[in-house]
């Protein structure tokens, strides 16, 4: 898994962007926030990344920041949630709106995205209200049924990612790597938590 690129930006177009890493080009898609923070062309760039693998291609998704690919997962957690429409709500709603957004109920704010209507708009402040906690801040990401940190080590966040491509839902996912990564020790390997936080998510 690719949790971040550290290159130079060569290209951005309308909902992608091109960064340069030792001579090799990773196309990415990203919101229009993310887009505008990256900066000019030519300049160096880190990009926060979420890889998204189907059956008939194999996709990234770049990020400004942690915050946002924080949010990402979770509203592609919800059913009717793909990569293109999460990026739609994340260009229209910074992570601070977005809270405020599930934590009133307030799909009308939600719905102001492209491709959200009022029933998905519904769904999403719905499902992900008890979901939310405080993204940033050190403090991680709270997430549902409570206490469930999001994994703060590369290897953990890739291995949530895993989980999450294999189809297990943002917070189970980030619960049972947290879990395994504090079984393992901090020296485990990605291969390693990977199996056994499948093991225990199964459960």
């Amino acid at each position: 898994m690719i949790a971040h690129l550290k290159g130079i930006l060569t290209s951005t177009g309308i909902d992608s962007a091109v960064v340069d890493v030792g001579g090799v080009g990773y196309l990415f898609g990203a919101s229009s926030r993310t887009l505008a923070a990256l900066g000019r062309t030519g300049e160096a760039v880190t990009v926060h990344t979420e890889m998204l693998v189907a059956e008939d291609f194999i996709r990234l998704v770049g990020f400004a920041s942690e915050d946002e690919r924080d949010w990402f997962r979770l509203l592609t957690g919800v059913q009717g949630v793909g990569a293109r429409v999460a990026l739609a709500i994340l260009s229209v709603l910074e992570g601070a709106e977005l809270h405020r957004a599930i934590a009133s109920q307030d799909k009308a704010m939600v719905a102001r995205a492209n491709g959200v209507g009022p029933k998905l708009a519904e769904r999403i402040v719905r499902e992900l209200k008890d979901k939310t906690g405080t993204i940033g801040g050190g403090a991680g990401l709270a997430l549902a049924a409570g206490t469930a940190p999001m994994p703060t080590s590369s290897f953990a966040a890739d291995a949530a990612s895993a989980l999450g491509n294999l189809g297990f839902k943002p917070y189970e996912a980030s619960a049972a790597v947290a879990a395994a990564e504090a079984e393992l020790g901090d020296g485990a390997s990605l291969d390693a938590l990977v199996r056994l936080a499948l093991k225990k998510a199964a459960k």
